[in-house]
């Protein structure tokens, strides 16, 4: 199994808090690999949760700050200039900031489930200046609930597979290698709409 489980609950912690910090991160892998490690006896769950969830919030928190300070109008020359290391133009910050102006709160839980977008809703809720506990309470249960799935899989697959050991740290690379790949694809073939 991962030698960062040897750190324990916050090996969970800072990589949780990574993930949602510098994509591409995989929460997936972080705590499922975690929830065979519940099945095995090495952790146990509830603090597992608070761990992974508490990692979760911060990282999304330094967004939500980052962007709050900012503000909408100081942030669009960095998307402008920066951008294409997240794929990512000012379009799609306005469209995500369309259905956080809808939306609210909602959207934020609901972002908690999807690839990249759990990072990059933290963005437009930093610029509509959404309230701090608002933002908290949203993003602590999408969190918690998707982490509690991850765990849920990770137990699942180290009860029912007694091998599952020795195929951990190989998933896990294919994993991480393959979202690099697809991160580095779009980048290197990443071109302003305005372009294509």
């Amino acid at each position: 199994m991962g030698q960062w489980l040897d750190w324990g609950y916050w090996s969970v912690f800072l990589l949780m808090l990574l993930e949602n910090v510098v994509p591409p991160v995989p929460s997936e892998a972080i705590m499922s690999v975690a929830g065979v490690a519940v099945a095995q006896g090495r952790m146990h769950i509830v603090p597992l949760l608070v761990a992974g969830t508490a990692g979760t919030l911060l990282g999304n928190l330094f967004w939500w700050w980052l962007c709050r300070r900012l503000g909408y109008e100081r942030l669009e020359p960095w998307v402008n200039r920066w951008g294409r290391w997240l794929t990512l133009e000012w379009e799609d910050v306005q469209r995500i900031k369309r259905y956080s102006d809808r939306w609210g709160g909602l959207t934020v839980f609901a972002f908690r489930f999807m690839p990249m977008g759990r990072t990059l809703i933290s963005i437009p809720a930093g610029l509509m200046r959404m309230p701090f506990w608002t933002f908290m309470c949203f993003t602590t249960a999408g969190s918690l609930i998707w982490n509690f799935l991850l765990v849920a899989l990770g137990w699942w697959l180290g009860a029912t597979f007694r091998e599952i050991e020795h195929w951990v740290a190989p998933i896990m690379f294919a994993i991480v290698a393959a979202i690099l790949l697809v991160y580095l694809y779009r980048v290197l073939t990443w071109k302003p709409r305005a372009q294509r």
